[in-house]
C-alpha cells in the first residue's frame, strides 16, 4: 500500500492518529484548568507509567488545553542532573513577558519579573539571552535556597496571572529525574499557590517509582496531586487505535491480523504504532492479513531493538547489563530482589548498589517493597535476544 498514506506515527511523544483510552486523565486536565480559570482550587496531577504508554502525549495535550484557554504555559523535560532553577528561569521568562503586555497588571508582573531576576541571580543562572530588564526586589526569591525561593516566585507569578485573568500551567516530563530537594520545593510551591487560590497548576509525567519518591519528599503529596496510572490499553481500545486510522484511509484489518498485533504488543500504545506501521508497509492491499502482520514482525522487532530498546541498553555498565539479564531470565512481570540476586550469582546486599543505580537511571522500579520490574515493556524479551547465553560470562 501507499507508504506516504501510512497513518501510524511511532515516535517519542508523537500523538497517535487516534488517541483512545485516556479520556479520564484528559477530562481531569480540562476540569483543573476550568476551575483555576474561575478562581476555584484544583488538584494537579502526575501521570505515572512505564515507557511507551503515552504519558508525554497526555501532558502535551494538557498544555494545549491551557493554551487554547488563553493561559500561559511552560514545558520542561527533566533529565539526569538537571538544574531546576536553570530550566525554570528560561521557561518562565517568556510567559511573564506575555503577561506584562496586559495593561492592568504592570505592577504585579514587574514584581514577578523582579522575583525571577532575583531567583536567577541567586542560583547563578546565566543571563545570556534572558535579560529580564527590571530591577530586583530585595527579599523576594533571593536567598539561594530553592525550598524558600521557589514558593515565593510562583506565588508572585500566580498573583500576576490572577490579576490578568490568566493562569500558569507548568508541564514537566520525566519528573523522577528531579532531585529530592527540587521536588520538595516544587511540591511546596504548588501547595502554597493552592492555599492562596492562585491560578497555578502542574501537569507532570514520570515512571512508576515517582509516587514513592514524591511521598518521601513531602508527606502530604497525595492530598495535593493525583497520580493517574497510564498502562497498556484495553483490547477494545487497542483495536480502535489500530482500526480507525486505517479505516480513515479506506483500509480494513482481517480479525486474526488484529488479534496477532494485540498479542505481540500486549496492547502497549507505542508498540501498536510500530506494528501498525510495518503491517501497513507489508500489505499489498486491503484487508491487512495475519500473514502481513507476520511478515512485518522481524522489521518491527529490529526497529525496536535498534532504537527504543538499545538506547537504554547503551546507558548500562557491563555489570548492570548482567543484572538486567538476570531479571529477564526470570520472565515478565516483577520479581523478588532476592531471586534476582540469586540468579545473578551474588547476595542481595552486594547487588543492592547495582539495583539502586538502575532505578536512578530509570531502567527498573520497585512495584512493591522488595520487588523489581523493568520500566520498559517487553524489555525482558529484548535482553534475552541481545544476550542469549545464560549465565553471562
Amino acid at each position: 500500500m501507499d507508504a506516504k498514506r501510512n497513518p501510524y506515527s511511532p515516535g517519542a511523544g508523537i500523538p497517535p492518529p487516534t488517541l483512545v483510552g485516556r479520556d479520564a486523565i484528559l477530562d481531569a486536565a480540562r476540569l483543573a484548568l476550568d476551575r483555576i480559570g474561575i478562581g476555584r482550587p484544583c488538584k494537579s496531577f502526575i501521570a505515572v507509567g512505564l515507557r511507551g504508554v503515552g504519558k508525554t502525549v497526555i501532558i502535551n495535550q494538557a498544555q494545549q488545553f491551557a493554551e487554547d484557554a488563553g493561559f500561559q504555559s511552560i514545558y520542561i523535560e527533566a533529565f539526569d542532573e538537571i538544574r531546576l532553577p536553570d530550566a525554570l528561569t528560561k521557561a518562565l521568562r517568556p510567559a511573564l513577558l506575555k503577561l506584562s503586555k496586559k495593561d492592568a497588571v504592570h505592577d504585579l508582573t514587574r514584581r514577578a519579573l523582579a522575583g525571577l531576576r532575583n531567583f536567577a541571580s541567586a542560583f547563578k543562572v546565566s543571563f545570556q539571552g534572558i535579560n529580564i530588564g527590571v530591577r530586583g526586589e530585595e527579599g523576594l526569591a533571593d536567598t539561594g535556597d530553592i525550598v524558600a525561593d521557589l514558593p515565593d516566585l510562583l506565588v508572585a507569578i500566580g498573583e500576576a496571572a490572577k490579576a490578568s485573568n490568566s493562569a500558569l500551567a507548568i508541564i514537566i516530563d520525566e519528573v523522577q529525574y528531579l532531585s529530592e530537594t527540587d521536588m520538595s520545593a516544587l511540591i511546596m510551591s504548588i501547595h502554597r499557590c493552592n492555599q492562596k487560590l492562585l491560578p497555578v497548576v502542574l501537569f507532570g509525567a514520570g515512571l512508576p517509582q515517582l509516587r514513592g519518591k514524591m511521598g518521601d519528599a513531602k508527606s502530604y503529596v497525595e492530598r495535593l496531586f493525583d497520580f493517574p496510572n497510564v498502562d497498556a490499553l484495553s483490547s477494545e481500545d487497542a483495536r480502535l487505535a489500530l482500526e480507525k486510522p486505517a479505516n480513515d484511509e479506506g483500509v480494513q484489518y482481517a480479525p486474526d491480523a488484529l488479534e496477532e498485533i494485540l498479542r505481540v504488543t500486549s496492547c502497549y500504545p507505542y508498540f501498536l504504532q510500530e506494528w501498525g506501521h510495518f503491517a501497513w508497509l507489508a500489505a499489498r492491499q486491503s484487508p491487512i492479513t495475519k500473514d502481513d502482520v507476520l511478515k512485518s514482525h522481524d522489521l518491527a522487532i529490529s526497529k525496536l531493538d535498534q532504537s527504543f530498546f538499545r538506547v537504554r541498553l547503551d546507558r548500562m555498565t557491563p555489570t548492570e547489563r548482567k543484572y538486567m539479564r538476570a531479571l529477564a531470565e526470570l520472565g515478565p512481570g516483577s520479581h523478588r530482589s532476592g531471586d534476582i540476586a540469586k540468579k545473578y550469582g551474588a547476595n542481595v546486599t552486594s547487588v543492592a548498589p547495582l539495583r539502586s543505580g538502575l532505578i536512578a537511571k530509570g531502567m527498573i522500579y520497585s512495584p512493591a517493597h522488595g520487588d523489581t520490574a523493568f520500566t520498559v515493556p517487553l524489555f525482558d524479551e529484548f535482553m534475552r535476544r541481545e544476550m542469549p547465553n545464560w549465565p553471562v560470562r
